[in-house]
Order: C-alpha cells, then structure tokens, then sequence
C-alpha cells in the first residue's frame, strides 16, 4: 500500500513537471498550419487514467494556476478572462476571472478520471477514448461558457468581433483537433495500463 502510494506520488510529480514545462514553453501548442492546438490537457488526462480522478482533479488545479499565472504576469489582450489582476483599457478582470481559470481544468481532471474508472471494467478502449474526449470538451466547454457568461460584452469589444463568431470558429475548428488528440492519448495510455496491468 505505502508502495503504491509512493509510486502514485513519483508519477504525479512527473507529470506535475511536464504540465508546468508544457505550460511555460511552446511545448504545450501543437501547430497545424494556422491553428494552434493546446496539448495541455493531455497530462491532466492521462494523470487521471493512471492513478484516478482525485489526482487528475489535482493537475488540473495546476494547469489552473500556470494559465493564471501567465495570464498576470505575460498577458495578452485577453487575459482579463483569466486573471484579477490585469486590465485592458477599461477593461478588467474580477473574480470570476478565476473561476474561469480553474474549475474548468479541474473538472477537467476529476470528469475524465471519473469516466474511465468507471467504464474501464466493460470496455477499457471505449473508457479511454470517452475519457479523453470528455476531458477536452469539459475544458473547452468550461472555459468558453465562462466567458460567456461573465465576460461576453468586454471579449467581443477586445477582439472587435462577436463571441458567437468566435464560438463557431474555436468549437467548429481547434476543439475538434483538441478533443482527437485526448481520444488519441488517452488510448495510447490505455493501452501501457492495460500492458502494465495497472488498468
């Protein structure tokens, strides 16, 4: 058990690390032509499936706070979404800033390990494969329903367009791409667990 334990923990900060590299360098963005892709979901992703959704809600806190962070300390024009402490003309962040930074990534984590711990028993490819999409579609769903919600009028006067357009352009294209390369991931780990026995 103590073994277990310490070896889940090892593992954690492993991916603790990849997740805060990825976060700070352009590992984290895949690019395809004119899209960019984030890959910062996949840590989350496969920390969920390999040691459950308790650890995955746990890296999801700090893919959280690295977006939070480099949004107050190397922000864009949109960052206000993410941070209290940035504005924008007279545009600024508040609190829901942070609901909008964290719970997303959180849920994220605890969804997709939730997913998969309790499918993995019937059909473990099908569980992985639900496990990254919903993963990725709790994030993207999450984040741009915040936004939505919180911060419509302000992101659509930054970005000099509407948040409908913006919508359709991100759910129609970069999601799509987002939530293949989870499905792809979460069944490459999948396939180690099970070869492991750990699944």
């Amino acid at each position: 058990m103590r073994n277990r334990k310490t070896t889940n923990m090892v593992i954690f900060a492993m991916l603790l690390a990849v997740e805060v590299v990825m976060s700070f360098t352009p590992l984290g963005f895949l690019r395809i032509g004119l899209l960019s892709v984030t890959m910062l979901h996949i840590p989350v992703i496969i920390c969920a499936m390999a040691l459950g959704k308790k650890y995955g809600a746990a890296l999801g806190f700090v893919m959280g706070f690295c977006s939070f962070y480099n949004a107050t300390f190397s922000p864009t024009i949109t960052s206000f979404c993410f941070t209290p402490f940035f504005s924008m003309g007279g545009v600024e962040g508040s609190w829901t800033s942070l609901l909008i930074a964290f719970l997303p990534r959180i849920a994220l984590g605890y969804g997709a390990g939730a997913i998969y711990e309790r499918l993995k028993g019937k059909n473990g490819r099908t569980a992985a494969a639900l496990s990254g999409l919903s993963g990725a579609l709790i994030n993207t769903i999450g984040v741009l329903g915040g936004i939505w919600i919180f911060f419509k009028e302000p992101y659509e006067a930054v970005l000099g367009n509407t948040i409908v357009a913006l919508l359709m352009t991100t759910v129609g294209i970069n999601s799509i791409a987002e939530a293949v390369v989870g499905v792809i991931a979460a069944m490459a780990v999948h396939s180690v667990l099970k070869h492991r026995n750990l699944s």
